[in-house]
């Protein structure tokens, strides 16, 4: 059984025990969080999906830890202006552990 779930405008495809890499999330390391916005699910019975949600399915998470990505630069470039600009950035990510997929 799986299901595809939209958290904070990303799809996410979620399996029972799975480890989800998703943007930050404001909840504390052990809390557990649930996600309704479940896109489709497919179990034994077939494949339900929804318009835009699957009606009474919600995955169930456990916060994992919280972190932050490996640094990528960002370089800007304008030729014979003499403009040259560098940033770094690093992503803010949350990984969370699927207890569950209930309703399914």
């Amino acid at each position: 059984m799986y299901a595809l779930v939209e958290i904070k405008g990303k799809q996410y495809r979620v399996r029972k025990g799975a480890v989800l890499k998703v943007d930050r999330l404001d909840s504390a390391k052990g809390e557990h969080v649930e996600f309704d916005s479940v896109l489709m699910v497919r179990d034994d019975e077939g494949v339900k999906v929804g318009t835009p949600y699957v009606p009474g399915v919600t995955v169930r998470t456990t916060v994992d830890a919280h972190g932050r990505d490996k640094k990528i630069k960002v370089y800007k470039y304008k030729k014979r202006k003499n403009y040259r600009r560098t940033r770094g950035h690093r992503q803010s990510f949350t990984t969370v552990i699927v207890d569950d997929i209930a309703g399914a």
